[in-house]
């Protein structure tokens, strides 16, 4: 299985409000998701599962995407990506989807870089950082009681814009 996995987007100002989950993405954020989005299309990625955390700045990424890869009928959303949830819970759910499948999970830090680091360190501690908008592509991603996986590339949203 491919595994792809993507920071939200560029979102406003968290506040002193304990629900965050509404907070958006700004209108920068949204024009480098599109164009993140745009650059998939061109490259002809095409996702079995779009699984979105169920929180605002996250859902409106993972949209975006998939309308841009006509794939909006692929969206899904997982309670378990919300921020401080199990990656072996995400892990599994991802599994689930079967062995050829290609699966894009967006997201939060810290949880993104806390999930891709257990997945390619064979469920131990590696570490990676996201940026916003950021992406990363795990070639042969199982799970068989605890993940593993292959990271072929994880990119920034300047990288991805400088290869249009």
């Amino acid at each position: 299985m491919d595994l792809f996995v993507i920071r939200h987007g560029k979102a406003g100002q968290s506040s002193d409000d304990p629900d965050d989950s509404t907070r958006p993405l700004t209108p920068n954020g949204r024009e480098e998701i599109r164009e993140i989005a745009r650059w998939m299309r061109r490259e002809r990625f095409r996702f079995d599962v779009i699984a979105s955390s169920p929180l605002a700045r996250a859902s409106e990424t993972a949209g975006i995407i998939a309308r841009a890869l006509d794939r909006k009928d692929r969206l899904v959303l997982w309670d378990e990506l919300a921020p401080e949830e199990d990656p072996d819970t995400i892990c599994y759910h991802a599994a689930q989807s079967g062995d050829d499948a290609v699966i894009l999970i967006v997201g939060h830090e810290p949880a993104l870089s806390a999930l891709v680091g257990r997945i390619i360190s064979g469920g131990g501690t590696g570490s990676v950082i996201f940026a916003k908008g950021g992406l990363a592509k795990i070639r042969n991603f199982s799970f068989d009681g605890k993940p593993s996986g292959d990271l072929q590339w994880l990119l920034t949203p300047k990288q991805i814009l400088e290869m249009r």
